[in-house]
């Protein structure tokens, strides 16, 4: 049956390879080649304006925006995790969690795309068709060496890009490393992990030799520079060395600790560069998602936006604001019971831990990690927004107003991490394709290079490094040294830190859309299954009067004081829909399987073993 499908290929998945030179091609009239390879003309590579006007369609393509921001089909599926309310409702978001009572079926998974446009998120393999054109045709042009190079280090890894995040989903995947002809198409089958790991560390070692000595001026902000192309080589020799695609106990897949040594190499490397390079840790955390670009010296690589410039504003700020302020909060932003819980106290001790300060579930937010006042606000808080300064206070019980305003009734927390505390209620929504937030999507920070090398370091053996970045990342977090070393001292062994990197990966980057890939890499995806979607909100006690506290009752309670507190509000646990059961997500979901069109139009293309007719084995050599 497969032969036959060949036939099927020229018409469907040639069109899914292809589609990346000839939409190219056609989506801009500039493009308009006459040659069935259209993007291999002179016109276009032997000119560096033009190549500019390539890599910026291509940086559009493959640059991950706000998660939120565009949900391709499906895609929600790659954003559930157990940090937020975004599963709590019907969807395939709640499939991936198994909370539904419906799981997830082979035909379920289009993160590879299944649109042959060029969208964002629509076809991953149009966006690796822009690089694998660019690869091919840029050496041979007339421009200038410096300049083959400077572009060159930015196709490669932004190939990588799209690799590793396929790789991440699927475990193995169809390599296609240069331009395809419909006619005779190399393309077929599915790469093991190995092979597709070969590619991205090879695609990133060129990247990093390329941009050696590149810089860019101020307009081009956001261009992948060397220290980003060593990141995420970084990076993606740390998958290769976790779990995901290194297990423990696999005696078919034997373990191989020296993945990790050479993971570590390439962390440190990583880290020493950026700050050779000029980058830090933004010294207010509250402060990292509020400055924008250059100025940002934790940043990476990002995406940038601006409120003042046609379709290049956003309404994720939206979604964070209360209602009184011009938000329509969403639910991918309303914080779990368990992430609430997961920030340690002000001296670094779980909330579990005998330490300088003692946890009260009822008044959770008291003596807490700095960063939760950072990232959320709570009922009776202090939350500037619209100027307002610190005037302005944020009442999250049931039924309360806020200038006449009904607030979300079930919301006992709002995120404020991102949202700018000077931008006008009347300006959040995006209008006539301007205005909305300008906030930067931060992809990836020095924090999250920080923390992977400390996974590196840890795994091992060297404690001393592991904890040396968590501690710099803690004091930056304005966490006490406590008589606990910021909470580490308890940390005694590789498995104790391990679990410490990663709650502390979970707070440190909280909604910035990681946690998805962070379970899995370390395969604690699936043991998530017995627990629960949980949220909270604050409810009044009875015989306590909402339209009394919202007409000013409110103004001389003392949230502070929990005997004040508790005899106005108390916390109620929130479930997500009624029917929806407990997590219940299988092991061999750490891998995922590729979509029923992409199997049957490809050549030898099977699914992924453990789903309906899985054959193939990403760890198999």
């Amino acid at each position: 049956m497969k032969t036959n499908i060949k036939t099927i290929l020229r018409k469907g998945f040639g069109i899914l390879l292809v589609s990346g030179i000839l939409t190219a091609c056609n989506d801009d009239k500039f493009f308009l080649l006459e040659d069935r390879n259209g993007l291999g003309s002179e016109v276009v590579w032997n000119s560096e304006g033009s190549i500019d006007f390539h890599l910026n369609k291509t940086y559009e393509l493959i640059i991950p925006k706000w998660p939120h921001q565009v949900i391709p089909n499906r895609w929600e599926i790659h954003l559930a995790n157990d940090e937020n309310y975004f599963a709590s409702e019907a969807g395939h978001a709640a499939r991936a969690l198994g909370i539904n009572g419906e799981a997830l079926h082979n035909h379920d998974v289009f993160y590879v795309g299944n649109l042959y446009t060029l969208n964002y998120g629509s076809n991953r393999y149009m966006d690796i068709a822009r690089c694998n054109n660019a690869i091919k045709y840029i050496p041979e042009s007339s421009i200038s060496e410096d300049a083959k190079r400077r572009f060159l280090g930015q196709y490669h890894a932004m190939r990588a890009m799209v690799y590793l995040e396929l790789v991440k989903v699927y475990g193995g995947t169809t390599l296609v490393l240069k331009p395809q002809d419909p006619q005779n198409l190399q393309a077929k089958g599915r790469a093991s992990a190995r092979a597709c790991f070969d590619v991205i560390v090879d695609d990133l070692t060129k990247a990093v030799d390329y941009l050696e000595g590149v810089t860019y001026g101020a307009g081009d902000w956001g261009r992948i520079t060397q220290e980003a192309a060593a990141s995420l080589k970084a990076k993606a020799l740390l998958y290769w060395a976790s779990p995901q695609f290194n297990p423990l106990n696999d005696p078919k897949h034997p373990y191989d600790a020296a993945r990790w040594a050479v993971a570590l190499e390439a962390n440190k490397e990583a880290y020493e560069l950026c700050l050779a390079k000029g980058h830090s840790l933004v010294a207010d955390y509250a402060q990292i998602w509020q400055t924008k670009g250059p100025a940002n010296k934790e940043t990476i690589i990002s995406r940038s936006y601006s409120a003042s410039l046609p379709k290049r504003g956003h309404n994720e700020e939206r979604k964070n604001r209360p209602q009184s302020e011009g938000g329509a909060p969403d639910r991918a932003y309303r914080a779990t019971w368990k992430l609430l819980q997961a920030y340690p106290m002000k001296d670094g001790n779980r909330i579990d831990q005998a330490g300088n300060y003692s946890y009260d579930a009822v008044m959770f937010w008291q003596n807490r990690d700095p960063r939760f006042t950072a990232t959320f606000a709570y009922n009776g808080s202090v939350y500037p927004l619209s100027n307002k300064g610190t005037n302005r206070v944020q009442w999250t019980y049931v039924g309360a107003t806020v200038d006449g305003i009904a607030e979300s009734a079930n919301w006992g927390v709002y995120t404020k991490k991102f949202t700018t505390p000077t931008l006008a209620a009347s300006n959040v929504p995006v209008t006539n394709d301007v205005g909305g937030s300008g906030m930067d999507w931060i992809e990836m920070r020095l924090a999250e290079v920080m923390l992977n090398y400390a996974d590196c370091a840890n795994e091992t053996g060297d404690m001393a490094t592991a904890k040396n970045m968590v501690r710099a990342i803690r004091q930056r977090a304005g966490i006490e040294v406590g008589n606990n070393d910021y909470g580490l001292g308890a940390a005694a062994g590789v498995a104790d830190m391990r679990d410490l990197i990663l709650n502390e990966r979970m707070i440190e980057f909280a909604f910035e859309n990681k946690r998805n890939s962070d379970l899995r890499r370390t395969r604690r995806w699936h043991l998530l299954s017995g627990e629960s979607l949980e949220t909270i909100r604050i409810e009044l006690q009875p015989g306590v009067d909402a339209a009394t506290l919202n007409a000013g009752g409110r103004n001389s309670i003392n949230v502070e004081d929990k005997t004040v507190y508790q005899e106005n509000f108390r916390m109620a646990i929130q479930q997500q829909n009624t029917g929806f059961g407990a997590m219940n997500i299988p092991e061999y979901h750490n891998f995922y399987t590729f979509h029923n069109d992409y199997v049957w139009r490809g050549v030898d293309i099977y699914p992924t073993v453990g789903w309906a007719g899985g054959t193939f084995d990403p760890l198999d050599n």
